[in-house]
């Protein structure tokens, strides 16, 4: 199961990081352009925020499955610390990706409350652009899509 598990959540990260992308660039684009809001960039960010949290989903089903969760029972949380490794996979990469994630949420719930097409933009782009430059920070690079 876990190998399963660990092959699609690599995969859909490829889906994941496409769609954040053409959001965040539409997004950005559409507001420094001064561009209007339409149903074409409500159904980006929606599809973006349905991506993203199925991926949320796939990752803490690989969390509890993974091998390396036994890690916190062996070596205690200092010992999964003091590890780069491990600490990337047991804490930083779970922990910043549910961050954008609900970073995501929250630009996407708080642009649907705006009026204007440039204020509903703008949230979409501040928050999106945030949660993007921290899947990217923390993806396992060395290893993905392994």
């Amino acid at each position: 199961m876990y190998s399963t598990v660990k092959v699609i959540h690599s995969y859909w990260a490829y889906l994941v990081l496409i769609i954040l992308v053409i959001a965040t660039i539409n997004a950005l684009i559409k507001t420094f352009g001064g561009k209007e809001y339409e149903a074409r960039d409500f159904r980006i960010s929606l599809f973006t925020l349905i991506v993203s949290h199925i991926q949320l989903l796939i990752g803490l089903v690989l969390y509890f499955v993974s091998p390396r969760f036994d890690l916190f029972g062996e070596l205690g949380m200092g010992g999964v610390m003091k590890d780069a490794v491990n600490r990337l996979y047991l804490v930083e990469h779970p922990l910043i990706n549910i961050i954008a994630v609900a970073l995501i949420t929250i630009g996407y719930s708080k642009h649907k409350k705006k009026l204007t097409s440039k204020s509903k933009l703008k949230l979409i782009a501040i928050f999106y652009t945030i949660a993007l430059v921290l899947f990217l920070s923390r993806i396992p690079w060395s290893v993905w899509p392994n």
